[in-house]
């Protein structure tokens, strides 16, 4: 079994939960997201937080708009929707009750 694998299989698992957890506190341009993501350890790179970012623009969970920037291009920012924020609320509460379940299994693990 590959350690390293099951553990980014994990991660892998709940970006997107983190994701719309970020933007939930306001809009963020891309980078951003991923500085507060690799803040909190969960190692991300560009490659995987931008389909993620069009994937869930295009099922409406997420908008963005164009925003002029000093330090070069128009920078993309992203937000949530209303459908967004309604999902995420589900999400939490599916998170809440899967790592409440989990830990009755493993708090043994613990002692």
């Amino acid at each position: 079994m590959d350690l390293e694998n099951s553990k980014a299989q994990m991660k892998k698992g709940v970006l997107e939960y983190c994701t719309l957890a970020v933007l939930s506190g306001g809009a963020a341009y891309a980078n951003d997201i991923i500085e507060r993501l690799r803040g909190s350890d969960l190692v991300v790179v560009e490659g995987t937080i931008y389909p993620l970012l069009t994937r869930m623009k295009n099922e409406g969970l997420l908008a963005y708009r164009w925003e002029e920037s000093t330090m070069g291009p128009p920078r993309k920012y992203y937000e949530l929707t209303e459908n967004g924020r309604a999902f995420l609320l589900e999400l939490h509460k599916t998170w809440r009750d899967f790592t409440g379940s989990v830990e009755k299994i493993v708090k043994h693990l613990n002692k």
